[in-house]
Order: structure tokens, then C-alpha cells, then sequence
């Protein structure tokens, strides 16, 4: 298929298309973080039944998001994105009407493999559609008008969540996917490489997904069980060796979802680790900002959602100027700049202690949000388009998903691996707050055991009432250190793809 202008008729239902479809799947991960709260209380969900319902998701988008870009580039781009707009819209209706959290996961799971078809073609179609010289252009288009939707999601979803209506953030899908079917049914041509034999290497798909289902499952135990247990190291070992079968896998295959010598070119390795680190401090950040707002500090989800506008305003202001200026002058100075910068304003953020609530934010969270908002402003368009333009025009649904998959396992690793690292980081400053309480060492041990629900914590029912007190604000000081620890890590994490940048960026692909 030749290439069409952006401003043609058929490049604006391209981005049309491409821009709902991929808002449907990213605007999951930031409103779920917010309406999570009254989603533990409808469904009576436990501390850990909140990781599985995020990383349900992350964890099929991860493994299959690989072979869901390969499918687009063999079988049509344009059938492989309508096909997983279809599951992910079927997958939101059912979430929709979930009635406990077992079941919300293994729904969210449907809603994996639907996005992991849907997300490549997006980039995949732009790339491949798209004229070389505006490609830039584009993709800063489709960064700033998706994370406006995404970082919109969380004032949705806290307004959805205080009326009670929370289910909608999965409802609402259903008539923009069904509109961006219509829009692709009738609008778009398909696109796909003629080159390319159709064999998948379903393989190494599976060894992916058990692989990252493991360590999952491991990492979220660790803290109930401990490592020595069998659940813990076990499942973490298990799973690092069908990791290490996957990369095995993908050497050996004719046909793998990830070539490996896609990576001896230092600038695509250099992009997808930069994007690995970034969107694990990304995920844990907002993931436990939320909380601490909603849990702690005693915003309504609402007023938490609105606290991302800076964020949201920033992206829609710079994301589409920094893809114009990257494709002007190279994306080295903005993939050092921008994660440098969103990892100052993480690190701000952690030195947030206990505030008075709403009233306080303008001189407690408001400054670290406008930092690290106009960092990522400064990232997210440059990133994706280096990454785009790092491969030949025929591995850009190949590049696009395996970008995709590193900043969904990256979010895969941030939930289970910091989610895990902030019980025990709340479970340690427990223990201390508790010394001189008077309580007996049973009451402590249920205490204690309460940690695995982080911010949700409960107060046991048999306490004197000015005990409970007591314990409401050690529980309150305890997860507000262990907030403060888990910021600074995401902030490390910043740093480390600012770092990353440096070291492997180049302004012309080598």
C-alpha cells in the first residue's frame, strides 16, 4: 500500500482509528488506579486480589502484545487491530458486569489478549500508512491525543467511582471501540508485508507468559509466605528459567516474535531499556500516589483523578511540539531531558509526608506532578518515534509490539516486584510503630497481618476505641513511609532511563 499524507482524508480516519482504539486500552491502567478503592469495597477484594486485577491485564498484554504485532505484519494490520478491538470491546462489557474480583481477573485477562492485537496496530498502521517525512509528526499527534484520553482517565474514574458507577470505566469501551470498527471497516485500507511467510512462533509466546505468570505469582506471595517458601522461590525460579527457554526460543526460531539481532543495533536496545526503566518508575508511581491520596491522605477518587490535569495539560501541549522538534533535530537531548525530569519529579513527590488533604495540594504534590508531568511530555513522542525509527519499514508492527511488551512487563515487574518491596517496607515500619502499644502479641500479629492490604488496612473490631484510634494513625505513618521508599525507587528508575539515554541514543540510527 503506497503511504498517504497525515492531512489526506485517509490519514485523518488512520489516526481516528488508531487514536480511539489505543486510548480504549490505556486508559485502563490510569483510571483502574483510581476507582481501585471502591472497587476493593464492591467486590470485597483483598490487598493482593488488587495486584491480580492490574497485572491480569499488563500480563497478556506483555506475552502476546509480540505475537499480536508479528500476526499484523503476516496476516493484515488492519484484520489483526479490528480483531483485537472486537475481544478487548467483548472483554469490557464482561468486566463491566464482574460480580467478584476471581472473576473480574480472568475477564481483565480477555481484555489482555484483545489489547495485545489492538496496541501494535495502532503505531503499526501509522508507521507503515503514514508519509516517512510526517511519520514524526503523527506519532506525537497519537502520543499527545491517547495519554490526553489516559491521563483524563483518572478524573473519569474518580468521578465515576464517587457516584458509585465505577463499572463504566469498562462500559464506556464498548461504543468507542465499536466506532473505531466502523471507522477501519469502511475508511482504511489494509497493510501488511507480502514478504513475510505466515508461521508464528506461538512457542515462545507461551514461554513468555507462564514465564512472567510465575515470577508474578511469586513476587506477590513473598510477602505472605516468605521467599523460603515453596510458592515463593519456586514460582520466581520457575519463572526466570522459562524466561531464559523464551530468549532460547527466539534464537532458535525461523520465525521468532522477538529477533534478537534487532537488538544488536544499539539504538533500538538502548530505546526499549530506556522505556523499560521510565514506565516501571511510571506504574509504581502513579499506582501508589493514588493510593496514598485516596487511602491516606482522604482525597475523594475524584479529586485524586484531578490531580493529574498538570500532567494531562503538559502532554497535550508538548507531546506533538517535542515529536516535531525530535524529528527536526534528533530525540538524544529529549530522551535525556525528559526521564531526568520525571525523575525529579518523583523524587519530590516522595518527600511528601502527611498533608490535611485536598486543601494542601497545591504546596505538597503539586510540584512534583508539574515536574514529572513535563518530563514525560518531553519523552513520550521523541521515545516512540526513535524506536519506530530504528528498524526497516518492514519490522514496524514486530518493533511497536516488542516496545509495547517491555513497557507493559515493565509494569508487570513494578506491580508485582514494588508491590511486594511496599508491604514489606509497610510491614517494617509497622513493627516499630507498634513497640509500646498496649497490645498483647496476638493483637500485634493481626496487626500486622493487615499489611498485605497496604492503605486498606483494617483496624481490628475488638480494640478499646482509643486504641483504635491509635492504630488508624500508625497504619496511616507506616504506609506513608513506605510510600516515601516506593517513590524514591520509581524516581531511581527515572534516573536510570535518563542514564540510559546518555550512554546509547544517537540522533541518526546507526
Amino acid at each position: 500500500m503506497a503511504t498517504v499524507a497525515l492531512q489526506s482524508t485517509e490519514g485523518k480516519w488512520i489516526m481516528a482509528s488508531t487514536i480511539m482504539a489505543s486510548a480504549m486500552a490505556f486508559i485502563d491502567a490510569t483510571a483502574l488506579n483510581v476507582v481501585l478503592p471502591s472497587l476493593q469495597q464492591s467486590l470485597r477484594a483483598s490487598g493482593p486480589d488488587l495486584f491480580w486485577i492490574l497485572n491480569a491485564y499488563l500480563l497478556m498484554l506483555a506475552a502476546l502484545i509480540l505475537i499480536g504485532g508479528t500476526m499484523g505484519d503476516h496476516f493484515g494490520r488492519k484484520k489483526i487491530f479490528m480483531a483485537g478491538i472486537f475481544i478487548f470491546i467483548l472483554g469490557s462489557a464482561a468486566c463491566g458486569i464482574s460480580s467478584s474480583a476471581p472473576m473480574l481477573i480472568i475477564l481483565r485477562v480477555m481484555q489482555g489478549i484483545g489489547g495485545a492485537f489492538m496496541i501494535p496496530g495502532s503505531l503499526s498502521l501509522i508507521s507503515s500508512s503514514i508519509r516517512e517525512k510526517e511519520r514524526g509528526k503523527a506519532i506525537g499527534t497519537w502520543s499527545a491525543a491517547t495519554t490526553l484520553v489516559t491521563m483524563g482517565g483518572p478524573a473519569l474514574g474518580g468521578a465515576l467511582a464517587d457516584a458509585g458507577l465505577w463499572r463504566y470505566i469498562f462500559f464506556i469501551n464498548v461504543p468507542i471501540g465499536v466506532v473505531a470498527l466502523l471507522i477501519l471497516a469502511f475508511k482504511v485500507r489494509e497493510t501488511k508485508d507480502k514478504t513475510s511467510s505466515k508461521k508464528l512462533d506461538f512457542e515462545g509466546a507461551i514461554a513468555i507468559a507462564f514465564g512472567l505468570a510465575l515470577l508474578t505469582f511469586g513476587f506477590l506471595r513473598i510477602p505472605t509466605v516468605g521467599f523460603s517458601h515453596i510458592q515463593g522461590y519456586g514460582s520466581v525460579t520457575a519463572g526466570l528459567l522459562l524466561l531464559l527457554a523464551f530468549v532460547f526460543i527466539e534464537k532458535k526460531s525461523p520465525q521468532p516474535m522477538m529477533p534478537l539481532n534487532l537488538f544488536h543495533n544499539k539504538m533500538f536496545s538502548g530505546t526499549n531499556l530506556l522505556t523499560f526503566f521510565l514506565y516501571a518508575g511510571l506504574g509504581a508511581g502513579m499506582l501508589f500516589l493514588s493510593l496514598n491520596m485516596v487511602q491516606i491522605q482522604g482525597y475523594t477518587q475524584l479529586q485524586s483523578g484531578l490531580t493529574f490535569l498538570p500532567f494531562t495539560i503538559f502532554m497535550v501541549v508538548n507531546a506533538r511540539f517535542a515529536g516535531g522538534l525530535a524529528d527536526k533535530y534528533g530525540p538524544r537531548l529529549f530522551l535525556i531531558t525528559g526521564p531526568f525530569l520525571a525523575g525529579a519529579g518523583l523524587l519530590m513527590l516522595s518527600f511528601v509526608g502527611q498533608t490535611r488533604g485536598a486543601s494542601d495540594y497545591w504546596i505538597t504534590f503539586f510540584p512534583g506532578i508539574l515536574v514529572f508531568g513535563f518530563g514525560m511530555s518531553l519523552t513520550v513522542a521523541p521515545l516512540t518515534a526513535a524506536v519506530m525509527g530504528a528498524v526497516n519499514d518492514q519490522f514496524s508492527g514486530t518493533a511497536s509490539g516488542i516496545n509495547n511488551a517491555i513497557s507493559r512487563i515493565s509494569g508487570v515487574f513494578a506491580n508485582a516486584i514494588l508491590g511486594a518491596l511496599a508491604v514489606l517496607f509497610f510491614t517494617g515500619a509497622l513493627q516499630k510503630e507498634l513497640i509500646g502499644l498496649p497490645l498483647h502479641p496476638q493483637q500485634k500479629q493481626v496487626i500486622l497481618g493487615q499489611a498485605i492490604n497496604l492503605g486498606d488496612a483494617q483496624v481490628p473490631s475488638d480494640l478499646p476505641a482509643s486504641v483504635k484510634k491509635q492504630i488508624k494513625t500508625v497504619y496511616q505513618t507506616s504506609f506513608t513511609k513506605a510510600y516515601k521508599k516506593i517513590m524514591k525507587v520509581a524516581a531511581g528508575l527515572a534516573f536510570l532511563a535518563a542514564l540510559t539515554a546518555f550512554l546509547s541514543i544517537k540522533n541518526k540510527p546507526g
